[in-house]
């Protein structure tokens, strides 16, 4: 294999070939390789497991239902309740296991105080399960009056003056 001469006066050029016996090597070798570790792999170590059979437990989760209504009157469960009773209510279904969820009605206009001090007696209370019900597809109330961008308000703001 001769790559070229001390010979100045030929003018052979020098060849551009790419070495492949390097490369076939280290194919060789890798292919080697995953020859014998692949039996290893699969190798696996026999247990003679005890079989059991079991069903899952069903166990279907309670649901306490909290609703304010616009006035700010508590209902648990559909019965009505003081803020002062809450915290013992929510106490007695903390401890259950599984924890019931709590199912959180409120009225459009009820303030929001009311709704915080409800969720902080609940994570008081330990209750992990909190969910807010709402009516699907409601949008919200607008702002009373036109919105001074709106074309309709640019119009009446016009006429007026």
């Amino acid at each position: 294999m001769a790559f070229g001469s001390f010979d100045n006066k030929s003018s052979s050029n020098a060849v551009s070939e790419i070495n492949m016996v390097p490369l076939i090597d280290v194919m060789l070798v890798l292919l080697v390789i995953f020859i014998i570790t692949a039996p290893l792999l699969s190798h696996s170590i026999k247990i003679n497991v005890p079989q059991a059979s079991s069903e899952p437990v069903q166990q279907d989760p309670k649901v306490v239902d909290f609703a304010v209504d616009a006035d700010g009157q508590l209902f648990w469960n559909e019965q009505p309740v003081s803020m002062e009773q809450i915290p013992a209510l929510m106490a007695a279904e903390a401890a259950l296991d599984p924890q019931p969820e709590i199912r959180l009605r409120a009225d459009l206009d009820t303030r929001y105080e009311v709704l915080a001090q409800v969720m902080s007696m609940a994570r008081q209370s330990g209750l992990k399960r909190l969910g807010f019900v709402t009516r699907p597809g409601s949008t919200p109330a607008a702002a009373p009056g036109p919105v001074a961008d709106t074309p309709a308000a640019m119009q009446a703001q016009g006429a007026g003056s």
